[in-house]
């Protein structure tokens, strides 16, 4: 094996019981893009197994996965668009949200021999999706075929929660629910809080949180909210590969593609066996890997299948040896927050990206 990701369950486990005991309220774990790349079904598995009420995911499709691999929790996805098979959704008691009158009428019309169970996307500011405008055209009617059982929207701005947006959103959230209890839905679970606003706004707990990156272990921004540790939660997955080849070099040779850089003194370069087809970011610069208790920087380009790490001329590494691309950083090693910085981008997007040839492996006590 070239490369693996190790995820440690117990992990995930923990962080959606902080989380849970943090919000004082029930807990939609959010697992979509294969759980944040952690993997849907041994992911969602897990959260429900520590006490997470609901499983989310964006695609329909996602929770169609969920239900055929034996999962009965509620389920629900929200970026379900008109035209998508919302009879297919109705039969597997997937909860479905709706952002439009086109998209509730739709979703109406398929409730034929069952109700479909429907939460409504409000926007409050985001304008990413949900009603808007069109909230005010809303009426009692067009709810009949269906069963409301929440409303919702997300923050913009949940990880600066000293932005006034934020109470904003959170006002505008009360006022625009308020419409539809008046329609008599009085028992629809509310839903604002991401990850960010469930560790720092606990005023739009409301009834549910979602909590996505946070329940992996990982800071919803490392500058504004403080680090994994300070917010008590534990990264859950460790990205390692092998070392395709090791080899010294004289000062002045040129390093990959376009020959961007070139070694300042003799060293010991060492070829990592992961690329930007595995999902290392090409841009990342300023990051590495970790290996034999130090941190070996990046060297030149990061090609589709390998990078380049300067172990140093004393390093005595040899070629099939294994690095720690990124871990939780308690060793020195890099984290994905490092390597988010490094390519201009954010802890999210490196766990995500993590490409389906690189296996997943379930370990416990991976740190």
């Amino acid at each position: 094996m070239r490369a693996e990701a190790l995820i440690d369950l117990s992990a995930i486990k923990f962080n959606v019981q902080h989380l849970k005991k943090t919000s004082g309220t029930k807990l939609l774990a959010v697992v979509k893009a294969d759980a944040y790349g952690h993997g849907l079904i041994p992911v969602a598995q897990a959260a429900l197994a520590a006490g997470a009420d609901y499983l989310g995911v964006a695609l329909l499709e996602e929770a169609i996965t969920l239900r055929e691999a034996g999962i009965d929790a509620p389920i629900l996805a929200w970026l379900v668009q008109p035209g998508s098979d919302f009879a297919r959704a109705i039969d597997l008691d997937i909860e479905i949200a709706a952002a439009s009158l086109k998209a509730l009428q739709e979703i109406s019309d398929a409730s034929t021999s069952k109700k479909a169970r429907v939460h409504l996307e409000i926007d409050t500011g985001m304008s990413h999706g949900g009603f808007l405008s069109e909230w005010d055209q809303l009426t009692a009617a067009h709810c009949a075929a269906v069963d409301i059982i929440g409303v919702y929207s997300h923050f913009a701005r949940a990880d600066e929660p000293e932005e006034r947006q934020n109470q904003d959103q959170l006002e505008r959230f009360k006022a625009m629910v308020a419409k539809i209890e008046s329609f008599g839905f009085k028992n629809v679970i509310r839903h604002l809080s991401n990850s960010a606003a469930t560790l720092k706004n606990h005023s739009a707990a409301f009834d549910m949180v979602r909590t996505g990156i946070a329940m992996y272990g990982l800071s919803p921004d490392v500058t504004t909210l403080g680090s994994s540790t300070s917010l008590g939660l534990r990264p859950a997955m460790q990205l390692r590969a092998a070392l395709y080849l090791v080899k010294d070099v004289p000062a002045g040779t040129p390093v990959g593609y376009g020959a961007t850089e070139s070694t300042s003194a003799d060293t010991r370069l060492g070829v990592v066996a992961m690329g930007y087809a595995d999902g290392i970011p090409r841009i990342a610069h300023a990051s590495g890997v970790w290996i034999a208790g130090k941190r070996a920087p990046i060297v030149g380009r990061v090609s589709m299948d390998q990078f380049v790490v300067d172990l140093g001329a004393a390093s005595t590494v040899q070629s099939g040896d294994w690095v720690t691309v990124f871990g939780n950083g308690s060793h020195g090693e890099y984290t994905a927050d490092d390597w988010g910085a490094a390519s201009q981008s954010i802890n999210y997007e490196i766990v995500t990206r993590i490409g389906p040839r690189v296996p997943r492996i379930y370990a416990p006590h991976v740190y």
